[in-house]
């Protein structure tokens, strides 16, 4: 990787990961094997109406849509392809099903609970190198590391290339950023015993940036592993962490300049990012 790439840029001067996930309440992959260009929905094998109006739709649900392909060589077509749904609020679920015709998806009730068989945890790799170069090299790297497993999705971008590897951890919505071979199995490992394996963590995907590093700020705090023991309550002006026993913790969250400027994205200019940092955490009676 070039020492002037974003994510080299960025994991030099530290960056800070908490509170960097995307925000969305859930996913809704489709499989789409070929090459994907900078706005992967509209610039794939997928007909481009298609992708428009299906990525619409699920913003409008709250979701995020990803094209999904299998890692290595794959020919541009697929019949039937892979679909997965994933709620990723505490307690929600992933499910997969197949399609003969991504039309199919117009149809979808992503309100529905049975929409599909229920599956194990899956990690998404962003490898969408037509946004950023980083994502072409770390995460193909990472893909290749990690061989051919059925738990592993190369995916279109997630978000925060600088700071790939890029991937996200469904069906919990939990984003991670920098991981290595060894721990992208322990983060899959740890998914299948219900929980999170907190190395490289960005944050869990429901919860506002502000919340994402409150909820991680309490995990590090009390030595909660559990995936779904925790929840955020964004109601008032600062976030409140719940524990499912009944605790609660105020996190005072600040937005914090970094220096020097840097790019966010290979050959853009030099911008000041801002830290999502907490300031204190206070448990509430």
């Amino acid at each position: 990787m070039h020492e002037d790439s974003c994510a080299a840029l960025s994991a030099d001067l530290a960056e800070p990961l908490a509170g960097t996930a995307a925000v969305t309440t859930g996913w809704l992959c489709l499989e789409q094997p070929g090459p994907w260009g900078r706005n992967a929905p509209v610039q794939s094998g997928l007909d481009p109406d298609l992708g428009r109006e299906l990525a619409e739709r699920a913003g409008a649900h709250g979701f995020r849509l990803q094209l999904i392909r299998r890692p290595g060589r794959h020919a541009d077509t697929a019949a039937p392809r892979t679909a997965l749904v994933a709620r990723s609020t505490p307690g929600g679920a992933l499910r997969r099903f197949e399609v003969d015709d991504p039309a199919a998806l117009l149809d979808l009730d992503l309100s529905a609970t049975d929409l599909g068989r229920p599956a194990d945890p899956v990690l998404l790799v962003c490898t969408n190198g037509r946004r950023d170069r980083c994502c072409a090299l770390l995460g193909r790297d990472l893909v290749r590391e990690l061989g051919d497993r059925p738990d592993v999705w190369e995916t279109s971008h997630t978000g925060g290339h600088r700071f790939a590897p890029a991937s996200v951890l469904l069906p919990s919505g939990y984003t991670f950023g920098r991981l290595d071979g060894a721990a992208a199995r322990e983060v899959l490992a740890a998914a299948g015993r219900g929980e999170l394996a907190r190395t490289g963590c960005r944050g869990r995907s429901p919860w506002s940036h502000a919340g994402q590093a409150a909820e991680l700020a309490v995990r590090e705090l009390v030595g909660e592993h559990r995936l779904d023991a925790l929840r955020v309550d964004e109601s008032g002006p600062d976030p409140v962490v719940v524990h499912q026993d009944g605790r609660r913790w105020r996190a005072v969250v600040r937005e914090q300049p970094l220096e020097p400027p840097r790019p966010n994205s290979c050959g853009g200019a030099p911008v000041r990012p801002s830290a999502t940092s907490v300031t204190s955490v206070d448990p509430l009676p």
